[in-house]
């Protein structure tokens, strides 16, 4: 069983790391600033989703290979740089119109696969997990792969949260200025912005 006073340290660490403004947080604002709050909250919940594919391979050791073969690392880091790139190009050509039910479905749908690949596509995120999770884990408290889920699971749904009011409350915001189609252009033309940058700062980001 996990250490109780480890765990609430765990947990204010993590809360710490949750509500400081990152890559993931600035994706949820874009998309809610672009697409409304549900869009924001979808990449929220995409986020969490995609979150648990790094906390797998944290558990069972595989992201380890980003330490030891650097390669690996470079790959997915230019390949989540291109796809941000992706995105901001979609945004450019199709620029959100939040008017209409079925566009803010569509994006809702969107914005959900976006924060998905987004999260999984980003090396930065699997590094966290080998390098944070594991200084919580107590050899004597079961086998560590079960603790790194554990921790995993609390971390990504206090993230989500985090994430989720974030969403909401610059969703409800943004939509009060997006009574037409000139400023939802400007919007997608802003968010677009965001997306390029997230991206050099991605492809530029060193392995440590």
């Amino acid at each position: 069983m996990i250490d109780p006073n480890l765990f609430l340290v765990f947990m204010a660490g993590a809360l710490a790391l949750n509500i400081t403004p990152g890559p993931d947080m600035t994706f949820v604002l874009a998309q809610s600033a672009s697409r409304g709050p549900r869009a924001g909250v979808a990449a929220a919940l995409g986020i969490g989703t995609g979150t648990f594919f790094h906390m797998t391979l944290a558990a069972f050791g595989l992201a380890a290979l980003f330490k030891v073969y650097p390669l690996a690392f470079d790959i997915v880091r230019y390949a989540g740089a291109a796809y941000l790139v992706w995105i901001a190009v979609s945004l450019i050509r199709h620029p959100p119109h939040l008017a209409a039910a079925a566009d803010e479905q569509s994006s809702v749908s969107s914005a959900f696969r976006q924060g998905i690949v987004t999260n999984i596509l980003n090396p930065k995120v699997a590094i966290f997990f080998i390098a944070f999770l594991p200084q919580f884990v107590n050899r004597d408290a079961g086998p560590a792969w079960l603790q790194i889920l554990i921790l995993g699971i609390c971390f990504d749904i206090g993230g989500t949260l985090v994430n989720s009011l974030v969403a909401l409350g610059s969703g409800r915001l943004s939509a009060r200025l997006k009574s037409n189609p000139l400023i939802g252009r400007i919007m997608g033309m802003i968010s677009a912005s965001v997306m390029l940058g997230l991206a050099v700062r991605l492809a530029v980001t060193e392995r440590r």
